[in-house]
């Protein structure tokens, strides 16, 4: 299977990267990025290298140049974004709205089967200043079971707080337009807080953290998910003890069984 990462010098991608190159027999992966070093927040961590010949250098605003990044492939995923969760709007623009059309239309020209789309659980976080979450995070999780802490449902409306997470919902919106209209098979990956050290910065991070290793797994099954599915959405993030969004819509759909947890990788 050919399977071309975007923003694969990234942090999720180039985890993303390692995990499906580690499996040359599966699969034949290649990554898209602006330029050929890491990325900021890639640089911190255990970063794989992508040989000269697997890495396409592409600008996301650039139609021609996605075009030629994508021919050929069976499965995009797409991680390349502008990653800042409070980044104007002239970043988000060109990064997140205009970049992901040019993706998912460049990807339906070449024929591709499969864009797996990296969204956010920041597409809910305006649901954290309503109860319970407002009144459980404001005493401590620890003062509470959780079952004082419902997760937020991928089919519950979402509600963005920032610019960034609005152009994600709008990428979601494309990825079941093109299913709906073009019939491209397309998921989309609601991702936890993922750090560079696999570790929680903080005790309230709990409620949003994936580890590294639960992130390439979830990727690698929306990979490997059968034909029929055509649209979907999931949150991805470890097996935490008090999650804001609701794990169980991957773990039924696609058979995501997540290894950490939370509790288990504080700072």
């Amino acid at each position: 299977m050919k399977v071309l990462i975007t923003g694969a010098t990234g942090l999720v991608g180039n985890i993303v990267y390692a995990r499906l190159a580690a499996q040359p027999e599966r699969y034949d992966v290649y990554g898209s990025a602006r330029r050929l070093r890491a990325s900021a927040r890639a640089e911190t961590m255990a970063y794989t290298d992508i040989p000269p010949e697997r890495l396409r250098l592409a600008d996301l605003t650039d139609f021609a140049a996605m075009q030629r990044a994508v021919e050929g492939m069976d499965v995009v995923i797409h991680m390349a974004a502008e990653p800042n969760g409070n980044a104007p709007w002239e970043n988000v623009l060109n990064s997140n709205i205009i970049g992901s059309y040019n993706v998912f239309e460049a990807s339906r020209l070449a024929g591709v089967k499969r864009v797996i789309y990296a969204s956010t659980n920041m597409v809910v976080f305006g649901y954290l200043g309503t109860e319970p979450y407002k009144s459980s995070l404001a005493q401590g999780l620890e003062h509470i079971t959780p079952e004082d802490f419902p997760p937020v449902r991928h089919d519950q409306p979402a509600w963005p707080t920032t610019y960034y997470a609005c152009s994600k919902i709008f990428g979601e919106s494309l990825a079941r337009m093109y299913a709906t209209v073009h019939g491209l098979s397309c998921i989309c990956l609601r991702i936890g807080w993922v750090t560079s050290d696999d570790r929680l910065p903080g005790p309230r991070a709990r409620i949003l953290w994936c580890s590294h290793r639960d992130i390439a797994q979830l990727v690698e099954r929306c990979v490997n998910a059968p034909d029929s599915l055509r649209f979907d959405v999931f949150f991805g993030q470890s097996n935490n003890r008090y999650n804001l969004v609701d794990i169980q819509h991957a773990k039924d759909a696609l058979g995501y069984a997540p290894e950490d947890s939370a509790e288990d990788h504080l700072a």
